[in-house]
């Protein structure tokens, strides 16, 4: 799909406030109510648009303790890798995960209520699956950038 600077300005204004009236958008990239949503529905289509959601604070929700791990697999069977994405795929605690290059194959960003909590993801989770090998964990002293518009 080509983005125009309509398209642009839409994803602009729907990334800071997905709560945003149809209307009050709508007047905002100089449309109609009708055409705003023909064209947010184009987007949502085509994928360009991939959820609408709230940004929780954390420290708020009682989850104190967040890391970021890098795994390491034991082999790259693609019968445990697959074992693998789909427990990290079902586990709370794994806010994000990505399978990158460089020295570990997998980088997950954990949160956890606290430092036992952590201790229990890691030995009663992590540590059981059978394709992970090691695991490194970074604590976060504290998050300078998150959850930030895609520039568009």
């Amino acid at each position: 799909m080509e983005l125009d600077d309509r398209d642009r300005r839409i994803l602009t204004l729907l990334q800071k406030d997905s709560r945003i009236s149809n209307s009050d958008l709508a007047e905002a990239v100089g449309m109609s109510a009708s055409a705003l949503w023909r064209r947010v529905r184009a987007l949502e289509d085509a994928g360009v648009i991939e959820r609408y959601g709230a940004v929780v604070n954390t420290a708020a929700m009682g989850l104190t303790f967040e890391a970021i791990v890098h795994v390491h697999l034991t082999r790259h069977d693609p019968d445990r890798i697959v074992e693998f994405i789909r427990a990290i795929d079902t586990c709370p605690e794994v806010q994000d995960c990505y399978a990158t290059t460089g020295q570990a194959d997998y980088h997950l960003r954990v949160l956890c209520r606290d430092l036992a909590a952590y201790n229990v993801f890691l030995e009663g989770f992590l540590f059981r699956l059978s394709a992970v090998a090691s695991a490194q964990t970074n604590v976060v002293l504290r998050t300078v950038k998150r959850n930030r518009p895609v520039a568009v």
